[in-house]
């Protein structure tokens, strides 16, 4: 069982709910304004500093997309943990997560001290979308 109470779960279930809504929202207008942006440069022929810009531009919004839709999987993940009862339980130590870091990142599967000590053994690399 939670060692959250009703009230901050729903508040916790509330900020899930909004961030969904606004990554769908970017995620659709990234993908109209690619569709646009495809649409609009059909037969323009630029030079190597256009073609060059074009790539970089369409690279970021590759990657903020896939960014944006990571965490709309993280975001129905934590719905689902809400659902079972194990939301809120650090999935390495299962000790509870601190309700202010729930709170800060309600999609956290980890409390802080194993969040840290994951992030020492699985370093981030950027990656090249290209």
């Amino acid at each position: 069982m939670s060692h959250l109470s009703d009230a901050q779960l729903h508040q916790l279930r509330k900020k899930l709910d909004e961030r969904e809504a606004e990554l769908q929202s970017q995620v659709r207008g990234a993908r109209e304004a690619a569709a646009d942006q495809a649409s609009g440069q059909a037969g323009v022929v630029g030079d190597q500093g256009d073609n060059a810009t074009d790539r970089l531009q369409h690279g970021i919004r590759h990657v903020e997309m896939s960014r944006d839709i990571e965490e709309l999987v993280e975001i129905e993940a934590a719905r689902r943990r809400m659902d079972d009862g194990s939301y809120g339980q650090c999935v390495d130590c299962h000790q509870p997560i601190e309700a202010r870091r729930l709170l800060a990142h309600p999609t956290a599967l980890r409390c802080a001290l194993c969040q840290g000590r994951y992030e020492q053994m699985h370093p981030s690399r950027l990656r090249d979308p290209g």
